[in-house]
């Protein structure tokens, strides 16, 4: 990255971030959060990129999943120990269903702010600030709660901290031992995707008996304990990013000591903007979402401009398009990739191209909606003869009401049950593992399908 400093992304055009009212605040914040450790070290985010590595060549699987926006009011051990045990089922199902490893990674201690696609919200013939996620401002409709306040990003610092101590406590303490996946009880019980987990997790357990009976080492026994878990977010509020920022002592290279993979979103990937370039000079793995305006000239010039010396498991580009759409828009970027010989990770984003409104009023995405985008996505990643490396979702370990359909049959009417999302409508826990059982038999399928091509 050569002469990159953190401070090159504020001489150019920003979007989606706000303008604090108290300039001598911001500074006091941004002093005291540069005072802080770093969340992450630069150690583990080379080790995910190794991992991402191993995903661009089809050797590894990505699952990428969590909170649309992490709240303030709702945080707690119990939600972040119920989203953590519901992405471990998921990667359990797609390891099984692979035969490949899982690089599971959260959005989880650092997504705290949104793009928003208008500036103003309007109720009640009143005209506020759009709420931007807990980091900027407040969900409460009022003049004061909409407006941004700097501090609110210490109080962020301390959630992801926690956050963090957690989830490494629970992927190396014992928690995640796979050889407890009984103890893993799930939130539903009468669905098909419950009773097809149980006589997975029951296969798993046979297996596991056959290996003890074998005469397992410790060494494998320690890897059957524990788990690596990474964790990501959307790099919106730079004056945060920049202010965790630190140089590798090891490397002397730049790290986002905000969490392990950073992301730019389909509103901020402009390749001359403030995003990309405070994006392109840390060394963390990169995500980049593809919209249906991506055109094949602006990912190449992204790609150059975000990973100019081709680094395998650098880049994740996750794809947004919407069912329906994916043939129509993903074909043409998979190509400007193999024109540029561009090391790069595939993944599916089926959230955020199928939000609507629903009769009842409430924002939603339908279930069906989101299997067919999957679907689609591996459908064209199979024509094209390219690696579908992952998927991405926003979901929640608990039992909310907030996309429509899934084994659990949520309807419009149902949305107002348990709908607690702040921003955009997430997965639940039954509907996350119904999809990660249509991923594992895509895979699976694909699998075999190469098997045969081998073969002949």
């Amino acid at each position: 990255m050569g002469d990159w400093q953190k401070t090159d992304w504020r001489r150019l055009p920003r979007v989606q971030m706000p303008d604090y009212p108290d300039a001598d605040r911001l500074r006091g914040v941004e002093a005291r959060l540069a005072s802080y450790p770093p969340l992450v070290f630069a150690g583990e985010a080379r080790r995910l990129k190794a991992h991402l590595a191993k995903v661009s060549r089809g050797e590894a699987f990505l699952l990428q999943g969590g909170d649309c926006a992490e709240s303030f009011a709702e945080f707690s051990a119990d939600n972040i120990r119920d989203t953590f045990k519901v992405l471990l089922q998921m990667a359990m199902v797609l390891t099984y269903g692979a035969k490949v490893p899982v690089v599971k990674v959260g959005r989880m201690a650092g997504q705290f702010a949104k793009p928003r696609s208008a500036a103003l919200e309007t109720v009640g013939g009143v005209e506020l600030p759009s709420y931007k996620g807990d980091i900027i401002n407040g969900f409460d409709f009022t003049p004061e709660s909409r407006l941004p306040d700097p501090d609110r990003m210490l109080q962020a610092y301390l959630q992801a901290a926690a956050s963090l101590n957690l989830l490494r406590a629970f992927s190396t303490g014992g928690y995640a031992d796979v050889r407890k996946v009984h103890a893993w009880t799930l939130g539903f019980t009468a669905s098909p995707e419950a009773e097809k987990y149980r006589e997975l997790a029951n296969r798993i357990s046979d297996t596991l008996d056959f290996m003890a009976a074998m005469g397992i080492d410790d060494e494998a026994a320690h890897a059957l304990e524990t788990v690596e878990f990474f964790t990501s977010h959307e790099a919106l509020l730079l004056e945060y990013e920049e202010a965790l920022t630190r140089v590798d002592s090891t490397t002397g290279q730049w790290l986002a000591g905000s969490g392990h993979m950073i992301w730019i979103g389909d509103r901020t990937r402009q390749p001359d903007g403030a995003h990309v370039e405070y994006c392109r000079g840390v060394q963390n793995p990169i995500g980049l979402k593809c919209g249906p305006s991506m055109r094949a000239s602006d990912l190449k010039a992204l790609m150059q401009r975000l990973n100019p010396r081709n680094e395998a498991g650098r880049l994740t580009l996750i794809a947004r398009f919407g069912a329906g759409t994916v043939s129509e828009h993903l074909p043409r970027l998979i190509r400007a990739v193999q024109e540029e010989g561009a090391n790069v990770v595939w993944s599916c984003d089926p959230m955020h191209g199928n939000t609507i409104k629903s009769s009842s009023g409430y924002k939603t995405r339908p279930f069906e909606s989101v299997l067919r985008e999957v679907r689609e996505f591996f459908a064209v990643h199979n024509g094209e003869g390219t690696i579908p490396g992952g998927v991405h979702f926003e979901m929640t370990g608990k039992d909310v009401t907030e996309c429509t359909g899934g084994v659990r049959a949520v309807t419009d009417e149902d949305l107002s049950d348990r709908y607690h999302t702040a921003c955009d409508p997430r997965l639940n826990a039954s509907q996350a593992l119904e999809l990660a059982f249509l991923v594992a038999e895509e895979l699976s399928g694909r699998r075999a399908d190469l098997s045969r091509a081998e073969a002949v």
